[in-house]
C-alpha cells in the first residue's frame, strides 16, 4: 500500500478521524505501542486535546510539568477557535510534502518539525496575551528538545512545513506566510546588533532550501525559492529563485507553488544577475 493510500479514503474527513484510524491500525500491528497510541490519540475527543497531551508529554519537565503544560495548551486552544484549522493544515502539509510521511500519525507522534511548530504556535499565543516569560520558557524548551529556535513574537501562517527541523533559527521580527516550507539549518536572521525591524519577511508559498540564510529586513516574495546553502542579503522578487553566496536571481518564475511541490532543483536555462 502506498503512503497516500493510507489516508486516501478520508481526504474529505477531519484530520483527527484519519489520525484515529491510523492509531487503531497501528495498535493492532504493534501491540507493544498500544498503550502509547491510546494515551496519545485514542482516548482523546479531538485533535487539540490529543496535541495538548502530546506537547505536555514531550515538553513537560520539572519547572513546568506535563499536566500543567497540557492544561495551559487546552486553555489556549479553547480561547482561539481558529487554531484547530491551522493545526490541521500544518499536519496536512507534512503529509502532502514529505515523501517519508506515511500518514498523519507518524508526524504527529515523531516528527520534531511538526512538534516544534506547534510548540511555537502555543508560545506565540501566550506572547500575544502578554505572557512573555512563559512564552520564552517554551521557546527555550523547544530549542533544547527539537533544535528549532523560533522567537515567540514571530507570526507564522497556516499550512507551514518544517522539514526535519534541526537547526532552524527564526529571529524576533521575522514573518512567515502561509504554505511556506523550511528545510533544516535555515536561518532567518539579522545582519548586526541594531534593534527594531531587522529580520526577513517570507511571503506565501516560499521554499527555503536546506542551509539557506536569509538575513536582514528584506522581503522574499510570494512563491519564491531560495536554493540550499544560499546567503540572501537583498529582496527576492515574487516567483523567482535565488541561489549562491551571495545569492543571485537564477530564474523567474521559480515554478508553481514551490513551497508545496518541494522542488529544490534549478532550471537548466537560468539567467543570472546579482541581487
Amino acid at each position: 500500500m502506498s503512503r497516500h493510500e493510507t489516508v486516501a479514503q478520508s481526504d474529505a474527513a477531519p484530520v483527527f478521524a484519519s489520525l484515529r484510524r491510523e492509531a487503531e491500525a497501528a495498535s493492532l500491528a504493534e501491540p507493544m505501542l498500544a498503550g502509547v497510541l491510546a494515551a496519545a490519540v485514542l482516548t482523546h475527543r479531538d485533535l487539540t486535546s490529543a496535541l495538548a497531551y502530546q506537547l505536555g508529554r514531550k515538553m513537560g519537565e520539572a519547572d513546568l510539568g506535563p499536566l500543567s503544560l497540557r492544561d495551559m495548551a487546552m486553555q489556549v486552544y479553547a480561547d482561539d477557535a481558529n487554531l484547530i484549522g491551522i493545526i490541521e493544515d500544518d499536519l496536512r502539509a507534512v503529509f502532502e510534502r514529505d515523501a517519508a510521511a506515511r500518514g498523519y500519525l507518524q508526524p504527529f507522534l515523531f516528527f520534531k518539525g511538526f512538534l516544534a511548530l506547534q510548540s511555537h504556535r502555543l508560545a506565540y499565543a501566550l506572547w500575544r496575551q502578554g505572557r512573555d516569560m512563559i512564552a520564552f520558557h517554551l521557546q527555550s524548551r523547544a530549542s533544547e528538545l527539537f533544535q528549532v529556535d523560533i522567537h515567540p513574537a514571530v507570526p507564522i501562517g497556516r499550512g507551514v512545513f518544517l522539514d526535519h527541523g534541526t537547526g532552524i533559527v527564526i529571529g524576533e521580527t521575522a514573518v512567515v506566510g502561509d504554505g511556506v516550507s523550511i528545510l533544516q539549518n535555515v536561518t532567518l536572521g539579522g545582519t548586526g546588533k541594531t534593534g527594531g525591524d531587522r529580520h526577513p519577511k517570507i511571503g506565501k508559498g516560499v521554499l527555503l532550501g536546506a542551509g539557506a540564510k536569509v538575513l536582514g529586513a528584506i522581503e522574499i516574495g510570494d512563491y519564491a525559492k531560495v536554493a540550499s546553502g544560499s546567503v540572501v542579503l537583498k529582496p527576492v522578487p515574487p516567483g523567482c529563485t535565488a541561489a549562491g553566496v551571495p545569492a543571485r536571481i537564477v530564474n523567474c518564475p521559480a515554478g508553481p507553488d514551490p513551497g508545496a511541490n518541494m522542488d529544490q532543483t534549478l532550471a537548466d536555462s537560468a539567467y543570472d544577475y546579482v541581487i
